[in-house]
């Protein structure tokens, strides 16, 4: 297989996780890894900011799926409504976040993998990747059309679904690195200080309203955009610039140095509870 296109692969699946439409739903994710996680030690911190990554990563990449291989032939008809969706998904995500904030939590189902306790939301972080797709769709589909549905339709399926598999490999990369690190800060912070752990779900929370907020404003700039409005925006502009700096920034460290990063943290936490086992 051409090494250029297993390339290109990976970094579009990297871009696709901070692209212009649904890059404030990074933060969002982030947030959502802590919340229930202010309990943890850094093992199981870490094996479930993995696990919702999986889960989301597996929504998302599903959803690019079935739009690129069954809806693409009617594409320009359903894209308009996706400013809609975008502003609908940015308010739930406000309504979520001032319901943590008000005190209260999530709904959380467990999930028990052998060894430690991962509890977690897989389900609905399978729906989050979903969301995130369907809000990340308008700006992400063209690359993603061009390098995994063109090979799965020219015959060529066993490359379509290697490029496929890479795609989803970058996206998971730079969220699963992004969700191990503020997991193991989140469970290093909270073990120092337990006594302000109860203000973890009140910063997830207020991550969820501000990501929210810019979702729902950023659907609304969407459809003004359809209705014929200038593009200008200030809120947009400056949205963009903070995307630009985290392009630049994973471009610039690369796949194989992020891999290399998520591997180091979690080799570090494994090796750290074996260390306190043998000294305890």
């Amino acid at each position: 297989m051409d090494q250029a296109a297993l390339t290109l692969a990976l970094g579009a699946g990297m871009l696709a996780a901070i692209n212009p439409c649904g890059f404030a739903l990074l933060p969002a994710y982030l947030s959502l890894v802590l919340v229930g996680d202010d309990r943890r030690g850094a093992t199981s911190s870490v094996l479930r900011a993995l696990a919702l990554t999986g889960a989301m990563t597996l929504g998302f990449v599903a959803v690019f799926a079935v739009f690129g291989l069954v809806i693409s032939p009617v594409a320009s008809s359903v894209q308009q409504y996706l400013p809609w969706f975008t502003l609908t998904l940015g308010l739930l995500l406000v309504v979520a976040g001032g319901w943590l904030l008000a005190g209260r939590s999530l709904p959380s189902p467990r999930w028990r993998p052998r060894g430690p306790e991962v509890t977690g939301s897989l389900p609905a972080m399978i729906g989050f990747g979903a969301a995130y797709a369907a809000a990340s769709i308008t700006c992400t589909i063209a690359p993603f059309l061009a390098l995994v549905v063109t090979s799965l339709r020219s015959g060529s399926t066993g490359e379509g679904l290697v490029l496929f598999a890479v795609y989803a490999l970058g996206m998971g990369l730079v969220v699963g690195v992004a969700a191990v690190a503020v997991a193991l800060a989140s469970s290093s912070l909270v073990g120092r200080m337990r006594r302000f752990g109860r203000w973890v779900p009140a910063l997830a929370g207020l991550l969820l309203v501000i990501s929210g907020g810019y979702v729902a404003y950023y659907g609304w700039w969407e459809l003004r955009i359809l209705d014929g409005a200038a593009p200008d925006d200030a809120v947009i502009a400056r949205a963009q610039e903070l995307r630009s700096y985290a392009v630049d920034l994973v471009t610039s460290v690369g796949a194989r140095s992020l891999a290399m990063v998520l591997v180091v943290l979690v080799a570090a936490v494994f090796v750290g509870r074996a260390v306190r086992r043998r000294t305890g």
